[in-house]
């Protein structure tokens, strides 16, 4: 039954799982900093970094997700969950 081994149980797939997952919060932390604060340089170069981590050899050996859905993905959603809480402000203020 070795061959039916669930992929998720795979301490190597686990492992890369936990690298990506790491990044993706990373650089969601770093653009919610460089919404806030468009001129952090240190927040720019975090994102920076991140996003180079998202199209190097390394990443697309360990997962099949393309880097740069991934990053517009990120940037999609950090952009939309800016613009939520921003009508939430406004319709709590009347």
């Amino acid at each position: 039954m070795a061959g039916n081994k669930n992929l998720a149980e795979d301490p190597y797939e686990r492992l890369a799982n936990a690298i990506i997952l790491q990044a993706v919060a990373d650089y969601r932390v770093a653009l919610k900093k460089i919404k806030a604060h468009p001129k952090d340089r240190k927040a720019i170069d975090e994102a920076l970094e991140i996003e180079r981590f998202f199209r190097s050899g390394w990443y697309s050996q360990l997962t099949s997700v393309d880097g740069e859905y991934l990053i517009k993905r990120l940037q999609g959603e950090v952009r939309q969950s800016e613009s939520i809480r921003g009508r939430k402000n406004k319709s709590n203020r009347r």
